[in-house]
């Protein structure tokens, strides 16, 4: 059972860079972003009231539940999704994959929880293949998009590890996570529809099969069933463990991205492509435990 949820997961979140990719072009990305968590609101909060699961937060519980929607559920996505109008959604799937080593360095930096060297190794090796990309982009002749699609990723993946920072201070509340999240979710589409409305763009979407098949499936899967499956991946075997979901994602994004998209990466870009993913890989490379010597007492 394990390994079918561990596997669900994966290609769900690997197939969602190209459902992005779907929803791109005719459609502005502050509305594909925020019809994304409207739909997801509806079917988390219908299935949480029908099960009977819906709870109310405190007062307490609101500036840090709007904070973690504008970092998971709406700010973050609407970079993420601008950056793949200018790098194929497996280019960016890759660069996201990074959120594991931001997440870990952010808990030293809020939560004074030391990484161990592998994270900070693996670290260095993230930073080094992101500089290739961006190398690789300017001998392929792409100019300053490449810079800007790299760019908005990393602020995508920031935002999204602030979030996760924001979520383990939420924790401490008794909520749940399942309802936390829905609530995010509320803030965020709020947020996103505040964006809309301010920017004068229009609420309706392009009504085309591949940007609605897009929506459903980044909705349904991506956000609800995938979020959802991962917690009970987390529950089974541990969050460290489940957490190479991140990194063996990016391989089916990849793949998906040649194909589909006709994606053509130089030698430096898939360079930075393999450095990154390697990084990711020290990063998550488990400590051997160390056998302590058993004492004799002297009778």
């Amino acid at each position: 059972m394990n390994a079918v949820l561990f596997a669900s997961v994966v290609i769900v979140w690997g197939l969602s860079w190209f459902a992005i990719h779907l929803q791109l072009g005719g459609t502005p990305t502050d509305v594909a972003v925020f019809w994304r968590f409207a739909v997801s609101v509806m079917l988390l909060g219908g299935w949480l009231g029908l099960t009977g699961r819906l709870r109310r937060p405190s007062r307490e519980m609101v500036p840090w539940l709007a904070g973690m929607g504008a970092c998971l559920f709406s700010c973050n996505f609407l970079a993420i999704y601008s950056s793949e109008m200018f790098l194929p959604s497996g280019t960016v799937s890759v660069v996201f994959s990074l959120s594991a080593i931001l997440n870990a360095l952010n808990l030293w930096l809020f939560f004074r929880l030391r990484p161990d060297w592998r994270v900070l190794a693996g670290g260095v090796a993230g930073v080094a293949g992101v500089a290739l990309l961006l190398a690789g982009g300017a001998d392929t002749g792409a100019g300053i998009a490449a810079p800007v699609g790299v760019g908005l990723a990393l602020l995508g993946t920031t935002l999204f590890s602030f979030g996760n920072m924001l979520s383990r201070r939420i924790a401490r509340f008794d909520l749940g996570l399942p309802n936390a999240v829905f609530y995010g979710m509320v803030f965020g589409a709020f947020l996103m529809g505040v964006n809309v409305i301010s920017r004068g763009h229009s609420f309706m979407p392009v009504l085309t099969v591949s940007w609605i098949g897009g929506l459903l499936y980044l909705a349904a899967f991506a956000s609800v069933a995938g979020f959802l499956t991962y917690l009970a991946l987390v529950q089974r075997i541990g969050a460290d463990r489940a957490a190479y979901t991140t990194f063996l994602s990016p391989v089916i994004a990849l793949g998906v991205s040649a194909f589909f998209e006709g994606a053509h990466w130089s030698a430096l870009m898939l360079c930075g492509l393999i450095l990154i993913l390697a990084g990711n890989l020290l990063a998550f490379m488990r400590k051997r435990p160390v056998v302590q010597p058993v004492e004799v007492e002297q009778g």
